[in-house]
């Protein structure tokens, strides 16, 4: 019989050990040899080759589920029980460990007779998806595969049967490439976060050596979260080389150390014992959740999203819209990312109706489009209201959003434009270029539904590194983050620079009217001056763009807060005043995921300086959907 806690841990001694990349963190007969884990010494040539295919795919299947799917729960964050204090100790028990007796036992009735792992992965493949991450164990801690070193996992369900082990295989079958989700928060398991952390440390380090070993190759490990502030309380420098011994070529992303060292976290903090470690477990790539992520050609990511209720099955009332779907693929494609779209089947292992549909509409758009998003890089041109680009070679690919003007006007490519196309149907289109702009003309006519895709032949082909145009900030992109709120608002402050008290700048804090290059916002000379922006109604903000004053950074401290009545006050960003702009989402917990907008009416921006000082801003700009 399994057991929650007895088992043993194979120690990985290695006979060659510098004191460069080895040490000893927790168990003193523990010692790893660092020099195997790729985000620390490969080549940016090895990084390249490993990054390839994840670069290339560009569209990914998420797919949460579980036990909970019996009670139509929101999957971990469903479980109606205290949770240690990895996060927020006022939020989640402090740190004192309850049960769920309805949400732990539903394993007991979890049966899904219609899995069909193989029918998932071909309608993921007919959607356009090349990569697959399923949940192997989420924060309510029951493990959907086979473990020994646990009887809280699927094979004590009716089931009896390994998830993971068919969902591999028929990934293996289908030439899919193959994502383990791994939680290792864990707040059903009693040793989670407690004392030394030893025993949870080792466990989870076991259950991931489980995953690694048991099914061939996998793709990637997909960590999401970790609490404590305490980095000696986890020994990642024997779960990253373990993992790289068992798979060498393993993609990870940026969540194997979430929240450790966080200030949301209830202890005192403590640095690991080599700086190594923060940079390993950032990981391959970073992961924005519940939104596009801002584009980014510098460095990978990939965007999470769910189209249901929440991440798992909750009987599914309502649905992200197709064309919103579209959206945010091409948003993130040319953007320099990739999406992973959830989809969530339900206890039996039926998708809902409306994500098959989601899925096979989908299908049409990449297969139609697929010269211009798989092996394709974003930019040239930084993306805009117009829409976004990729190239490969000496090809360009225009997403046009085709509601807009029939003439586009791009900054000009140091590369001559040989010719331009329609990709659907291949009708070449005018255009002209010189040293000031390219210009492209389309007909009317053959504007498509949502993007009207082009093609441009140009002399040589296109850096990877190239980008014209500059992207103003992450909400240019109307569709995901609304529009510009510019009228109807009220600002004021906690005292006013006379040369600066009037309409005509209060009109200019807020909205396109012209201003002046050294222009600034300004208060008299404070400890904590404050700016407070009343949007009079109630409404959904997106977002909060702000302007520092030209040529002005301080090293001190500000903190934008938020509120619907201007009695309770929600924190959205903590910074200093360093920067030349911020991009603030604004966005609601909602079952564990961000989800952009908040109902809101007031934003407050306070600045804290050490002796009295002129808080100066240049502009504020304010989104809603």
């Amino acid at each position: 019989m399994k057991r929650f806690f007895l088992y043993s841990v194979t120690m990985l001694v290695l006979m060659s050990v510098s004191s460069m990349n080895s040490y000893s963190q927790v168990n003193k007969k523990e010692v790893t040899n660092l020099k195997m884990v790729p985000q620390l010494y490969q080549t940016p040539d090895e990084k390249n080759q490993r990054m390839e295919w994840f670069r290339d795919a560009k569209f990914g299947m998420f797919i949460h589920w579980g036990p909970c799917t019996v009670g139509k729960k929101e999957i971990g964050w469903g479980r109606n029980a205290n949770r240690p204090w990895d996060i927020n100790p006022s939020l989640h028990g402090n740190g004192f460990r309850s049960n769920d007796s309805v949400y732990d036992n539903y394993y007991k009735e979890f049966n899904p007779v219609n899995y069909k792992p193989t029918q998932w992965v071909k309608m993921a493949k007919n959607a356009g998806m090349k990569y697959i991450v399923l949940i192997t164990k989420h924060h309510d801690g029951f493990s959907m595969f086979d473990s020994k070193y646990t009887d809280y996992d699927i094979m004590a369900s009716p089931f009896k049967k390994d998830i993971i082990k068919d969902f591999v295989d028929a990934c293996h079958k289908e030439n899919m490439k193959v994502g383990l989700y791994y939680s290792t928060r864990d707040w059903y398991h009693p040793d989670y976060l407690k004392g030394d952390n030893n025993k949870y440390d080792q466990f989870y380090r076991s259950q991931i050596k489980e995953l690694l070993s048991n099914y061939g190759k996998i793709d990637i490990m997909w960590f999401d979260h970790v609490g404590g502030r305490d980095w000696t309380k986890w020994r990642m420098d024997s779960l990253f080389t373990m993992m790289y011994q068992l798979q060498p070529h393993l993609l990870v992303n940026n969540r194997a150390a979430a929240f450790i060292g966080s200030g949301m976290a209830a202890k005192p903090s403590t640095d690991p014992v080599l700086p190594e470690i923060k940079t390993m477990t950032k990981g391959d790539y970073y992961t924005p959740e519940g939104k596009i992520g801002a584009m980014d050609i510098k460095r990978d990511w990939e965007s999470c999203i769910h189209i249901g209720e929440g991440w798992s099955n909750r009987g599914e009332n309502s649905f992200t819209p197709i064309e919103s779907c579209i959206t945010m693929l091409v948003s993130c494609l040319t953007g320099g990312g990739n999406l992973l779209l959830n989809f969530d089947p339900n206890s039996l292992g039926d998708f809902p109706k409306q994500e098959t549909l989601i899925a096979k509409k989908m299908g049409e758009f990449t297969l139609k489009y697929k010269k211009a998003i798989y092996g394709t890089r974003a930019g040239p041109f930084a993306n805009g209201i117009w829409g976004g680009s990729t190239h490969k070679d000496n090809k360009i690919f225009l997403f046009v959003k085709s509601r807009d003007n029939i003439t586009i006007d791009l900054p000009v490519l140091p590369i001559k434009v040989k010719k331009v196309r329609m990709l659907n149907n291949s009708k070449t289109l005018l255009f002209t270029q010189d040293n000031k702009k390219l210009t492209i003309t389309l007909d009317e006519n053959l504007k498509e539904d949502l993007y009207t895709v082009l093609e441009l032949t140009v002399t040589e082909k296109v850096s990877d590194q190239l980008m014209l145009g500059s992207l103003r900030c992450i909400f240019d992109d109307e569709v995901i983050y609304g529009r510009k709120i510019d009228n109807n608002t009220f600002i004021s402050l906690s005292s006013k620079e006379k040369a600066f008290n009037n309409d005509k700048y209060n009109n200019a804090f807020l909205s396109n009217v012209p201003i002046s290059s050294d222009y600034s916002f300004s208060t008299d000379p404070e400890k904590n001056p404050w700016i407070l922006i009343d949007l009079k109604t109630t409404k959904n903000i997106t977002g909060v763009h702000l302007v520092n004053k030209p040529n002005q950074k301080l090293n001190a401290d500000f903190i934008v807060n938020i509120s619907a009545d201007s009695v309770n006050w929600e924190t959205v960003y903590k910074g200093k005043l360093n920067k030349d702009f911020w991009d603030i989402p604004i966005s609601q917990l909602k079952t564990g995921a961000e989800v952009p907008g908040k109902a809101l009416r007031f934003i407050i921006i306070k600045a804290f300086f050490e002796a009295d000082t002129s808080f100066k801003m240049r502009k504020a700009e304010i989104f809603s959907k």
